[in-house]
């Protein structure tokens, strides 16, 4: 993945990118809501590219020689949201590779944004968001959820510390972002709290509303 390459993130007159050169939807939804799984669904049947930005951040702060690398390290460790202008300008980077290297125009960006200050810079500066698309799911099947997967994910915030943590940042800054673009009739809200088929057959008639149809002629199980 491109490395870092300028901060903060640019200031522009407008967008990088129009909502014709680029679809855009944000996925949001608390920790352990599921919305890799959904995502990984929806890449295999819509064809969107996904991108998440907890990954980017994770790849950049271990990338050799990253001059942001112990600073991500420390946010994420304390369960803080990163600086906009880091999480913007790998996101942005993201998508100009895909867009050149994979032929890809369609992105589900995964746990972004997390503030609102993060959701206007996005806009202002790279592209305009289609919609956001919202997991809802109750704090407890949450935290069974990240524990559970604590015991395999070799993640340092999957632990009962950080996962608190998380929520509370989670409710404090990234639900204005939901409850924001709710008002303007741009967020798809599904609940999360059955099983991963049962969420992305819901997930999957929602898109149809939308208009957004499969692109594969293949339907596979989701797992």
């Amino acid at each position: 993945m491109p490395a870092i390459e300028q901060l903060p993130a640019p200031n522009r007159t407008k967008p990088l990118f129009s909502p014709s050169d680029a679809t855009v939807i944000f996925v949001l939804g608390g920790p352990g809501a599921g919305k890799g799984t959904q995502c990984a669904n929806l890449v295999r049947d819509f064809g969107f590219k996904h991108l998440s930005a907890g990954d980017l951040l994770r790849e950049e702060q271990n990338r050799k020689g990253s001059e942001f690398g112990d600073m991500i390290k420390e946010y994420i460790r304390n369960g803080q949201i990163v600086p906009m202008e880091v999480t913007v300008q790998l996101l942005e980077n993201a998508m100009k590779s895909a867009m050149d290297h994979e032929n890809k125009h369609k992105f589900l960006i995964d746990g972004f944004p997390r503030k609102m200050d993060q959701a206007l810079k996005f806009e202002e500066a790279v592209c305009p968001s289609a919609f956001t698309l919202f997991f809802d799911c109750p704090e407890e099947v949450m935290q069974q959820r990240l524990l559970e997967r604590g015991k395999t994910s070799g993640r340092a915030d999957d632990n009962e510390e950080s996962i608190k943590k998380r929520f509370k940042t989670f409710e404090e800054t990234s639900m204005p972002v939901v409850n924001y673009y709710k008002e303007q009739g741009k967020v798809v809200w599904v609940t999360a709290t059955a099983g991963p088929d049962e969420v992305y057959k819901v997930t999957k008639e929602k898109f149809a509303e939308r208009g957004i149809v499969p692109t594969s002629s293949t339907t596979v199980k989701s797992s």
